[in-house]
């Protein structure tokens, strides 16, 4: 998707928002349809019979006839393609649910370029996108609109700006050829670690900023909901999150094709984050421990992007970046192969008890990444011992401590 900012005139951010409305209408009842199918009865209609149904709807009601129909059956058929997804066995899909007003605003138009709608240039920076009932609309031009485009979309995000997206994927970043091989060790102090001996840091809000985001997370608390106080300051607090959101979208571009740029193979710890920030509250039944505790740290992990850098890698590298088990990949020397936790003195520091290699512990990981180890349950350094090997068996046959 190549996304662009839109500049819509008031007028148009009206007629923008009806579209938006009325695309999750019509969502929102096909997934009510679709909610009631349970099996033994009747299938739940399909895309042609919600195209039919939709007609009837609109001769009845004169307010979702003033909308755009192109958009309302584009509704129609993300919904139809999101069942199909949610019906395959192997496809991590979700099933459709529904879509909330202030949070998931937005419609998509699809047809033939020239037809159904068009884009043009106006000068270096500006460009123009042909929307039903708005009319032409100016975004900036970032870059070149890609050739083939048949649909584009057009969303609102919760601070209140508009951004155009059109279909199309981007060509991927030519390997190097220099046959280079790095690893990256994921953190949240240092957000990734090169086994070059590189610290990447993902940008975050500045201390004003976020001294600024608790003093509006305070006065919001003290709103009363509904009122025109409230909204102003969930969208100031909507415009903080979104400049953090931008910077770490930002440094995840510039980085994963900086590296894809650079290296031929690129591999990283094959991590399961929704896992690992799943909430520790518990149930009322049986409580977590250490919830504070645990949300900071999930905190820290959504906001250094780990995701978000891998996904982007993996789309700009097809079939160059190769995922290893993360397993003792931290507490392994990469100079002598020993395994120990206590090499790890710091979360900063790792210092080999075996031969004294020091270097920073995420760098030493990633070394550790880049050759591929995997410690098993056998391993370490021949000269000292392998501290993680499992007992033998005969030991306490022959007398052997």
């Amino acid at each position: 998707m190549c996304r662009y900012r839109l500049i819509p005139t008031p007028a148009q951010q009206a007629v923008l928002r009806v579209h938006c409305a009325h695309a999750r209408f019509v969502w929102n009842l096909a997934v009510e349809q679709y909610q009631q199918w349970r099996r033994g009865r009747k299938r739940a209609p399909g895309y042609l019979e919600q195209c039919r149904q939709l007609t009837q709807v609109r001769a009845e009601h004169r307010w979702l006839a003033a909308g755009s129909q192109t958009v309302q059956q584009q509704a129609l058929r993300d919904f139809a393609r999101a069942v199909a997804a949610f019906s395959v066995p192997a496809n991590p899909a979700r099933r459709p649910s529904w879509r909330k007003a202030g949070r998931d605003e937005g419609f998509a138009i699809t047809g033939q370029r020239g037809r159904q709608w068009d884009v043009r240039r106006l000068s270096r920076r500006t460009g123009e996108v042909w929307v039903p009932k708005a009319g032409w609309v100016r975004f900036r031009w970032s870059r070149a609109v890609p050739p083939g485009v048949k649909s584009y979309r057009v969303t609102c995000d919760r601070a209140g700006r508009w951004h155009v997206a059109f279909a199309a994927i981007p060509a991927p970043v030519p390997a190097p050829g220099n046959g280079q091989v790095v690893g990256i060790d994921r953190g949240i102090v240092v957000s990734t670690a090169l086994s070059t001996g590189d610290l990447l840091y993902a940008p975050g809000l500045t201390g004003p900023e976020r001294a600024r985001l608790r003093r509006l997370q305070r006065r919001l608390a003290r709103a009363k909901r509904g009122s025109r106080r409230r909204g102003r300051v969930r969208l100031a607090i909507a415009r903080i999150r979104a400049r953090e959101t931008d910077r770490r979208k930002d440094w995840a571009e510039k980085a994963s094709t900086d590296l894809a740029r650079r290296f031929d193979v690129i591999w990283v710890e094959d991590l399961k984050i929704a896992k690992m920030t799943r909430s520790a509250k518990g149930t009322r039944e049986d409580p977590g421990r250490n919830v504070r505790a645990k949300a900071g740290l999930n905190r820290g992990i959504l906001r250094s992007g780990w995701g978000l850098l891998v996904r982007r890698l993996e789309d700009k590298a097809p079939g160059r970046v190769e995922k290893i088990k993360a397993a003792f990949t931290s507490q392994r020397c990469s100079a002598c192969g020993q395994v120990d936790a206590d090499s790890r003195e710091s979360q900063a520091r790792f210092v080999c008890t075996a031969c004294g290699y020091a270097c920073h512990a995420d760098v030493n990981a990633a070394r550790n990444i880049a050759a591929g180890h995997a410690v098993t349950a056998r391993g370490g350094c021949r000269d000292a011992g392998p501290v993680n090997r499992e007992p033998h068996l005969l030991a306490s046959f022959t007398g052997c401590e």
